[in-house]
């Protein structure tokens, strides 16, 4: 069994949160903002925050990592935006736009237990 602070895998993480109410993945739009992918709900920055990220690193390549960033709109909603480094990091968004709207994302980092609560 997994212990607080355990290195998991993306799967793993993903399929907890969705047991918590992550349902929502969050993808930039052709718009520049962010949008749910189910809803098609557009999002400003100031609509967000991030309220948790976790870091992946592959097992086999340092090289093919990623990001996922657990997010809470104004109405509470959970959703989850999903990045590479590294490697790919370059192939994931085009420019820099998705950084820059990022970084506009009011950042509170809860200590609450998302994953093994």
């Amino acid at each position: 069994m997994e212990k607080p602070g355990e290195m998991t895998t993306l799967t793993r993480v993903l399929e907890r949160l969705h047991e918590r109410g992550f349902d929502h993945e969050l993808k930039m739009s052709d718009h520049g903002r962010l949008q749910n992918s189910d809803s098609q709900k557009i999002y400003d920055p100031e609509d967000l925050t991030i309220i948790k990220v976790y870091r992946f690193e592959g097992e086999s390549d340092p090289g093919d990592s990623s990001v996922l960033y657990l997010m809470e709109d104004k109405d509470g909603e959970k959703s989850y935006v999903m990045d590479v480094y590294g490697t790919y990091a370059t192939e994931s968004h085009e420019g820099t736009s998705f950084d820059d709207f990022l970084k506009k994302i009011k950042v509170e980092d809860r200590e609450e237990q998302l994953i093994y609560g």
